[in-house]
């Protein structure tokens, strides 16, 4: 593997990075005619970032400093269909996301693994463990996670009507810019009275989900609204940090979180109180030190 590397104690022309490092950034192919846009950052205990719906690696601006800094290896991608990477017309059903990471941890050789699923994030990492058996993973981390179930059906009663996402799928085909405008709104929580992002900030989100291919937004939309993981929760075998806020209106805790503390075996579930679906930025220092002590726990 290229290393492009420095040691924390350089200095750079421009400026030092004291104990940050520079990053490595390149394309692995998953399979044939498929390349993976992948960022890897720093030195010690790799820590896998994966991204929510229909954004890409670059959500995670906030916490890759704060980990690297705090001597972990992060490595975050961008999804098939998003960002940077190969934009297929097939191939966004969960066990095809879940081979496409294991072929990251496979050829970047990577051991003891922390895997960090954000919404849609979330079903590839349960998946993981389902299809995988967990190999080469150390801890698992949920937040604001779509996982178990977001679809309501007999089984799952107050769970999302089908009219609501078929609702959203003809929103993305008529105007998906549009769509994507209002969904970011939601999804940070802004509304008359509270605005805890700026706009400038929320149009840079915009643009970062119209990057995406039309194609990826749909079928990725299909697979985290629809797939149901609730036989597959006990499968995730590792300490598991689950994170939700209270007032998420994208993906509400109660037919996500709050069933998944009950179904994974060694999980700490900690509740942010008042905050949306998008904590990597509204509750980016208080996830920081949450996800930082976790990931230094001997648990």
């Amino acid at each position: 593997m290229e290393d492009n590397q420095t040691n924390g104690s350089e200095s750079l022309r421009n400026g030092s990075f004291s104990k940050s490092k520079m990053a490595t950034d390149k394309y692995l192919e998953t399979e044939t005619n498929i390349k993976l846009y992948v960022k890897d950052y720093g030195q010690g205990k790799p820590v896998i970032l994966i991204h929510g719906w229909p954004l890409s690696s670059e959500m995670w601006e906030y916490q890759i400093e704060a980990l690297v800094e705090n001597n972990f290896r992060v490595i975050a991608y961008d999804r098939r269909g998003f960002g940077k990477s190969s934009q297929p017309w097939n191939g966004y059903d969960y066990d095809t996301l879940a081979d496409d990471l294991k072929a990251i941890i496979d050829q970047l050789e990577l051991q003891d693994v922390t895997l960090v699923g954000f919404s849609m994030g979330g079903g590839e990492v349960v998946r993981y463990f389902s299809r995988h058996g967990g190999e080469k993973i150390a801890k698992a981390v949920l937040i604001s996670a779509v996982t178990p179930h977001l679809l309501k059906t007999d089984a799952n009663p107050e769970g999302v009507p089908q009219e609501k996402y078929d609702a959203m799928a003809e929103q993305i085909k008529d105007d998906r810019i549009g769509f994507m405008d209002a969904f970011g709104k939601t999804f940070f929580g802004v509304s008359f009275i509270s605005k805890p992002i700026s706009t400038p900030l929320l149009d840079y989100y915009r643009m970062l989900c119209s990057l995406a291919s039309p194609r990826a937004t749909l079928e990725c939309a299909k697979s985290f609204s629809t797939t149901d993981f609730t036989h597959e929760m006990s499968s995730v075998n590792v300490p598991t940090l689950i994170i939700h806020g209270d007032e998420d209106k994208t993906v509400p805790i109660e037919i996500t979180s709050e069933i998944a503390t009950k179904l994974i075996p060694d999980n700490i579930f900690i509740i942010y109180d008042d905050a949306p679906h998008g904590l990597f930025y509204v509750e980016k220092e208080k996830l920081n030190r949450d996800l930082i002590k976790f990931l230094n726990s001997e648990i």
